[in-house]
């Protein structure tokens, strides 16, 4: 039996799509699908349960598990009730890490490029805790996950125990199907979609920046089939996976292009219009995301990344078909 926490989210169900796939399981999902389309994301899977996160520590005693993958958090970046996310991304990692740690139960866990800030300290996905203390996450979001990351490092350190595999995953921007929940949470790929089939004209922010020009700020965009790929390929490492690591494509594209990408996708030329950015999130707003993926390689996968033209052509397709959600 494996666990995944917001295993109806957008990573997460991909995540049980590839665990189907793959005839591991059975599968239980840990999630909220409140109202909405949610529920779409897994409305192909089979499942073995699904347990509401605030019932999660009642049901766990007993329950023979093969992993736990945890994807589960607020994951909005414009979030601002620091104990709401403290309570989410926090201390209910905290508690799957003990669960995890007491009856030696693998445990893969989302970490964030948020962590990093600016950037000005580099990607280096280094799990030491003298290399995350130089780290200034922008936002709540991305102060909640380095936290956990300090707090596991703070544990490996000291010599306490830890789950067999105990491994973080610094997502950088992930892209792909399943995303039509988030809302305004959901990626770019989605919203330029959804703009062009209207016959409107796509928004970008205009640069803050004199070393930027409009459009040309910079993003490690990698695509979720990749995400979940690698994912699996980590669990079957097991106890040498690294403790911490950069999930990205390697390689920065700038907003324009992705436009452009959704644009040829559907056929379409696109010339954006540029917006100013809110005042609320310029002095947090990432210019230049670049994942560093030397650990990743070191630890084996060396599978090439999906091209930006070809993952969101992938999902140009999805989105587009008479059922827009992952087969």
């Amino acid at each position: 039996m494996i666990l995944v926490t917001g295993g109806a989210g957008f990573i997460g169900s991909n995540i049980v799509a590839a665990l189907n796939a793959a005839g591991r399981g059975p599968v239980v999902v840990s999630d909220l699908l409140r109202q909405g389309n949610k529920w779409q994301n897994l409305r192909k899977r089979q499942l073995a349960d699904i347990v509401p996160p605030e019932e999660l520590a009642a049901w766990l005693p007993g329950k023979p598990l093969e992993a736990v993958i945890h994807m589960g958090a607020n994951s909005a970046t414009t979030a601002s009730d620091g104990d709401e996310v403290m309570r989410r991304n926090f201390r209910f990692s905290l508690m799957l890490l003990d669960w995890c740690t007491q009856h030696r139960v693998p445990f893969l866990y989302a970490s964030s490029a948020a962590t990093y800030g600016d950037g000005a300290q580099g990607y280096d996905d280094a799990a030491a805790s003298t290399t995350l203390a130089t780290l200034r996450p922008l936002n709540l979001y991305g102060w909640s996950k380095h936290l956990f990351d300090q707090a596991v490092a703070a544990r490996r350190e000291a010599g306490q125990p830890l789950p067999p595999l105990c491994c973080g995953l610094k997502f950088f921007n992930v892209y792909g199907p399943n995303e039509q929940h988030k809302g305004p949470m959901r990626s770019v790929v989605h919203k330029v979609f959804e703009t062009l089939s209207r016959g409107e004209t796509v928004e970008l922010f205009r640069s803050h920046r004199p070393d930027y020009a409009d459009g040309e700020q910079l993003r490690d965009f990698v695509f979720v089939e990749d995400v979940v790929a690698i994912l699996l390929y980590l669990l079957e490492q097991g106890a040498s996976a690294p403790p911490l690591l950069n999930i990205g494509a390697g390689q920065a594209r700038s907003w324009l292009d992705l436009v452009r990408a959704v644009g040829a996708a559907m056929g379409q030329e696109v010339t954006p219009r540029f917006i100013d950015m809110p005042e609320a999130i310029r002095d947090k707003y990432q210019y230049h995301t670049l994942a560093d993926l030397t650990r990743l390689r070191q630890a084996g996968w060396n599978a090439p990344m999906t091209s930006l033209e070809e993952g969101v052509a992938k999902t140009v397709a999805v989105l587009a078909s008479a059922d827009p959600f992952r087969a």
